[in-house]
């Protein structure tokens, strides 16, 4: 198991509104998830900075394989058609990243 963790910044005029879209994310978005072995997956806000952090555990043995298949999954394409707008890149991310991948320097169980 992998744990992953990422920020992107948040539109501040947008913030009520991708936490009505995460209230209830669609069931499809989900299953592409668990089938892509992502597995407590949170994502947290912090204002009045406007980030979002996510993390989550990896539980798969192909992790390219199954980004790939996350972002070929046609409902997942869509559902980002309704997130991405709210969500502003940081300039820091590495090429070909939307959300900035972080460096784990502690965890304990």
């Amino acid at each position: 198991m992998q744990r992953m963790g990422m920020v992107i910044g948040i539109e501040p005029d947008r913030i009520a509104e991708y936490k009505r879209l995460h209230a209830a994310v669609w069931p499809a978005v989900l299953a592409r998830l668990a089938a892509s072995n992502i597995r407590n997956y949170s994502i947290f806000l912090r204002e009045p900075e406007n980030l979002l952090f996510g993390c989550w555990e990896y539980h798969g043995s192909d992790y390219e394989a199954d980004m790939a298949a996350i972002a070929a999954d046609a409902e997942t394409r869509r559902w980002w058609t309704f997130c991405s707008p709210c969500q502003r890149p940081l300039e820091s991310r590495a090429p070909g990243e939307h959300w900035a991948s972080m460096e784990c320097v502690f965890h304990v169980d």
